[in-house]
């Protein structure tokens, strides 16, 4: 990931992330081409020194010049139901809070 931006509001920080141009790892077998980007998303985080933390993240894809089939990373990033990070949900949880 690269950081684009970083915004500073009154009570929330928002944290913009673009992913690397390099492909996947684990599709190094493939002749693969950078194809734009998904839609971006936004997760809430840990909050810092009392202020919200949001982070702004613009996922990239690739096409299989071959095939013309569509890859991308698979990310588990985003706790199923939520807005949040895995880590912050499951913090949230032990506390009761969600």
């Amino acid at each position: 990931m690269i950081l684009l931006a970083i915004r500073i509001e009154k009570d929330t920080v928002h944290l913009h992330f673009e992913e690397k141009k390099d492909t996947p790892k684990e599709e190094k077998h493939r002749t693969l081409i950078a194809h734009g980007f998904h839609k971006e998303v936004t997760i809430q985080d840990f909050p810092l020194r009392g202020k919200k933390v949001f982070l702004h993240i613009k996922r990239r894809r690739w096409l299989d010049k071959p095939s013309k089939e569509v890859v991308q990373r698979d990310w588990s990033l985003v706790a199923q139901g939520t807005r949040m990070t895995v880590e912050f949900a499951a913090f949230l949880k032990v506390l009761g809070q969600y």
